[in-house]
């Protein structure tokens, strides 16, 4: 463990020394080189032989199978450009995106913040991507791998799209990606983009998703939910889901609460509009879980995402009924060693039950 250890203090020398006093956005550019580089052939069979989860940590789920239960949440790889790293660095699935119809180069910076002593970010980025169309030779190479994570594709609604032309634009990235993508996603939860949570609305999801699941084929199809939703509201969600016959739901996206931060609250003021992810997510992200989990049946796929930093509270999240976790903002406190980590720390647990 010593080695760990060494790494993770490492790692913290570089962020406080280096990575906390550079802009967040021009961080993650610098951070998607190395785990590009971890991607590279010669160094990615050398890092997976490190980095491969153990055998009783596979997972079985939409059809599919799975390294390990944890993977790398939407968002962080949103072009298709570090699936083969990520793998590398020991992430079972990589849930890539959000795509849109239309490329798009999302809100104006800065539009990423990091909130230190919460172990949080705040993100306002607004589904920054090439498209849907530019994303198709990337996935077409990557299914070509021998060795390569579920690769999930995730979809939102283009800026320009009216709300009430969404369904069509789903559509066009459905039909593109689609085919290509182990299991898609209906993204209707990020607070960036506007009209976008409306979405939500059973009036407008039931029609959204039945379209895209019919466009969709036999890809398994989940919808991501916010965690500021009411209990109502996610159990409606949830019948739906099981109604219309979805593959699974992932919870949660971001959240727009500012509540509990520890962080000083001008500051936080200051940085104004976006979705808070990371450590104060964890509570909420585990009661959303345990909601859905009430309401849908015990073989369907819930992904939980929203607060992850340990093992223990993955383990948690698993024995809470999630089929599979994943993290996103604890990646960037961590640095690249954190799956392999979190792996670790798995096997570890699950040698003690």
């Amino acid at each position: 463990m010593a080695t760990h250890n060494g790494h993770h203090s490492f790692y913290n020398l570089i962020f406080n020394g280096f990575f906390k006093f550079v802009d967040p956005e021009d961080a993650h550019h610098l951070g998607a080189f190395v785990v590009k580089m971890a991607g590279f052939p010669g160094i990615r069979s050398i890092k997976h032989a490190f980095s491969k989860p153990v055998p009783e940590l596979h997972v079985q789920a939409l059809g599919l199978h799975f390294d390990s239960p944890f993977g790398m949440a939407a968002g962080f790889d949103k072009d298709v450009k570090m699936v083969s790293g990520l793998y590398a660095l020991g992430f079972g699935h990589v849930e890539v995106g959000t795509l849109t119809a239309h490329s798009q180069p999302g809100n104006p910076r800065p539009r990423l913040f990091r909130l230190i002593p919460d172990r949080a970010l705040i993100n306002r980025m607004g589904f920054n991507n090439g498209g849907a169309a530019a994303a198709v030779p990337r996935l077409k190479k990557l299914r070509q791998l021998k060795h390569r994570p579920v690769i999930g594709v995730n979809i939102g609604k283009s800026r320009i799209t009216e709300v009430e032309d969404a369904v069509d634009d789903y559509l066009i990235s459905t039909k593109l990606l689609a085919g290509l993508a182990d299991y898609l996603v209906v993204n209707v939860s990020s607070p960036n983009t506007p009209g976008l949570r409306g979405l939500q609305e059973l009036s407008q999801l039931k029609p959204l998703l039945s379209q895209v699941k019919e466009a969709a084929g036999n890809t398994p199809l989940l919808v991501k939910i916010a965690p500021d939703l009411t209990t109502e509201q996610i159990h409606e969600i949830a019948k739906l889901a099981v109604d219309i016959k979805l593959d699974g739901i992932i919870a949660t996206n971001t959240t727009i609460s500012r509540e509990g931060l520890v962080s000083d609250s001008k500051k936080v003021e200051l940085i104004g509009a976006g979705g808070l992810s990371g450590a104060p997510l964890a509570a909420r992200s585990l009661e959303v879980l345990k909601e859905i989990r009430a309401v849908v049946p015990q073989e369907m796929c819930i992904i939980s995402v929203g607060g992850i930093e340990t093992a223990e509270q993955i383990q948690e999240r698993l024995d809470a009924g999630a089929t599979l976790v994943q993290g996103y903002s604890a990646f960037i406190y961590n640095g690249p060693m954190w799956a392999v980590k979190m792996n670790r720390g798995l096997k570890k647990l699950a040698q003690k039950r």
